[in-house]
This record gives structure tokens, sequence and C-alpha cells, in this order.
């Protein structure tokens, strides 16, 4: 008997998948797997109560501790994708995993996705199932189905959908993010209602400070209180929620070349790459920072593109640890009109003195102000001599055009 497990949500992307499965590709039996990444708890009664109505085999696999690992080791790499906190693009690999590993343990020789052809997370998951002996399917982009299609497909064939639609956005919610897309937001010049956020509260004028507590680049307090991470996010989200902390309306492209609109709400990811952003600052030297700044944005690439497990990302991560020793201390979050802005950071790794920088100390250690001087006369110094050399070439170039303008008598 041949077996195929389908990355099972119960939406009508993935439930008109099981019968074709059947249908078009031949299987004998289809087993649903959904992946606990932090969704509401309506999602898996949705998933459970569609799998029962199609007498679908359905497993369920907490992965809430491994993805929210991942999520902080984003924040030690400070990974964001053209101005937002990387959400989706982080969990997709690790849905992908426990998928295959139900998918290997069930004896199965196919595993399935509902995504179409246009999305990013078709290539997430097929990255990591590509890497095992099972045969990747993908009905809903392989048949060129559409919404459209899939609505009296599911109508033909009585399954347990309602409208197909679900609401009228498309959401995808994690510990670490929530997006929101679709219908009118697929309109740029749209402005968006109140009603598409649910873990933001608009903000007021209202302020509230935390203290976030780091050791070697992680998060590991708030306010003197131990949290496990996947804890400490959902703390978080709920604390940064109520200040509008963590909005982003953003015009995305993926990695198809299409351009997307996405809306994305990340109070608790805002909240912590502020504060460890901030910390750096304090701790690392100018030439660690500016050079973490490349490293980050190739590990950020990476993590949209579902390949956190790439050597690449392995060897970044051999400077991310290296840097991240000396990411230990406090930050002070100021929570206001929607920010999460760092007002205090303290550290006893800080690459900064006090005495030193003060403008009230005549010295700095056994440097005297008068020790500048030699320094101010060179800076600048090529870009004074660039500046001559221009300038008192400037008339004979201006000769030189005049004369060639003049040409020959025709």
């Amino acid at each position: 008997m041949t077996r195929v497990a389908l990355a099972f949500s119960g939406g009508l992307d993935t439930t008109v998948c099981v019968p074709l499965l059947e249908e078009e590709y031949g299987y004998d039996d289809v087993i649903g797997v959904t992946v606990d990444v932090g969704q509401p708890a309506s999602e898996f009664d949705e998933a459970e109560e569609t799998a029962e109505a199609l007498g679908l085999e359905h497993y369920v696999v907490d992965a809430k501790e491994e993805f929210a690992d991942l999520c902080l080791e984003g924040v030690r790499a400070n990974a964001t994708y053209q101005g937002y906190p990387l959400g989706t693009a982080l969990a997709r690999p690790v849905i992908a995993e426990a998928i295959l590993e139900v998918a290997e343990e069930q004896g199965c020789t196919g595993i399935a996705h509902g995504c179409t052809g246009k999305g990013n997370d078709q290539l997430r998951f097929e990255a990591v199932w590509r890497n095992s002996d099972l045969e990747v399917i993908a009905p809903v982009r392989e048949l060129g189905l559409t919404r459209e299609w899939e609505q009296e497909y599911a109508a033909e064939k009585d399954l347990p959908v309602e409208g197909g639609s679900g609401g009228d956005w498309s959401i995808d919610t994690n510990l670490w993010s929530r997006s929101v897309e679709g219908d009118d937001l697929e309109d740029p010049s749209y402005v968006p209602p109140e009603d598409i956020y649910a873990w933001t509260q608009a903000p007021t004028g209202e302020t509230q400070e935390i203290d976030i507590e780091f050791e070697q680049g992680r998060p590991v307090a708030v306010d003197g209180v131990e949290y496990e991470p996947v804890e400490l996010i959902e703390h978080l989200n709920e604390v940064a929620g109520a200040y509008g902390v963590g909005r982003t309306d953003s015009m995305e492209d993926r990695m198809l070349g299409l351009k997307v609109r996405e809306n994305y709400e990340h109070p608790a990811a805002t909240t912590l790459l502020n504060a460890h952003e901030a910390l750096e600052g304090l701790v690392l030297t100018q030439e660690e920072r500016e050079f973490k700044q490349l490293i980050d944005q190739k590990w950020s690439k990476k993590g949209y593109e579902g390949l956190v497990d790439a050597p690449l990302v392995g060897a970044l991560e051999g400077f991310i640890d290296e840097t991240q020793q000396r990411v230990t201390g406090t930050v002070t979050i100021r929570f206001e009109g929607g920010q999460a802005r760092a007002v205090a950071r303290d550290s006893k790794f800080a690459a900064y003195s006090a005495e030193h920088a003060s403008f009230d100390t005549e010295t700095v250690g056994k440097i005297t102000q008068e020790d500048a001087t030699g320094v101010a006369k060179y800076h600048g110094f090529q870009r004074r001599l660039a500046n001559e050399a221009i300038a008192a070439n400037a008339d004979d170039d201006e000769v030189e055009l005049a004369t060639d303008g003049n040409g020959e008598d025709e």
C-alpha cells in the first residue's frame, strides 16, 4: 500500500489535496500532519475536525520549542528581511522537518503540500524534503488549481470546508509573527482597516518601560523574571502588543520575483531585536559592528530562503557565536507610540568609558586632547590633494572641450 504524508491545515487548499492525492496521483492512503509552531488553538480544532470528517489519519506535532530556539538564534543575527522580522520563513523549515519525520516513521513513499506555484513556501518546504527519498508532490501547483476551482471541487465532493475562504484575509500565525494578506490588501493604495490586527492595539499616549536581560546574545529574562524561550516570546507579544509595537506594511520581493504586499504583526520580535541591537552597540567594537552587518544580512537572506541548514549559515554562525560571547547585559526598552525604543543599556563587557567620553574630563587615559592635533591635520589629507588637482586642471579641461566643440567646416 502506498502512503503519502500531507502538510495539513484543514483549510481549503489542503482539504482538496486529500482526494486529489488519491484520484490524480494514485495513492492508497493519505495521512495529514499538522505542526504546532504557535498557531491559535482554533486552527488545530479546525484541522482535527476536518480530518475527522474526511476520515483522515491525522498527526499533530509540537515544534514550538524548536521554532522558538530558531527565532532567538535569529535575534543573535539581527534577522530581518526588507524591514520586518523573519517569522513565516523561519517556521517553514521547522514544519517541514517535523512532517518529514512523521512521513518516514509511518512508512510513506510520498510527501505533499498545498502551496501554489507563486509563493515562497513551496521552496522552503521542498528544500527540506528533497534531501529524502520520498516523492515530493504539490497538487495545487502541478495541476494549476485556482481558488475558484477548489471551491467548486469542494462543493462537488461535499468536502468539509466553509466557503473556502475562512474570512476576508489570508492569515498565517506562529509564535514570532502574524501575517495578513489577500483581498483588498493586494491593492497597495488600500489603507488597511484596524480590524486586520489581532496582536497589536492602536498606539496611544501611554508608555511602559521593561528590562530585558541577555546572556551571550539570547534573551533570558524580563523585569528580573526568567522565562523559557516559548514563554518569553508569548509574554512579550502580549506586553508589547498592548502598545501597538510591531506593525509592518511591506511591499515584499519574493524569491520568484513577484512583488507582493504583506502586513505583519511581530511585537515580541521587534522588541527583542531592538534590545539586542542596542546591547551590541554597547559591547562590540566599531569594526565588529560593521562587519557583523554583512554577516547578519547573509544569515537573514538564507533564513528568508528557508535554508538555515546551509553550510554558509554554519560558517556565519561561527562569527556570530564569537561576537555574542560578550553580548550579555540588560537593556531597558520603552514602549511608546507604537515603538519599542532602547532607552538604557548596561553590560560588564561594555566597550565604553563614561570618564573617557565625558566633556568634563581633560584627558582620555594617558591621551591628551592636544594629541588629536596631528590626527586632525592628516584627516581628509587625500581629499584636499584630490580637490586641488581637480581645481588646477579645470581650466585645461574647459579649453579642450571648447576646442573639440568647434569641429571642422563641412
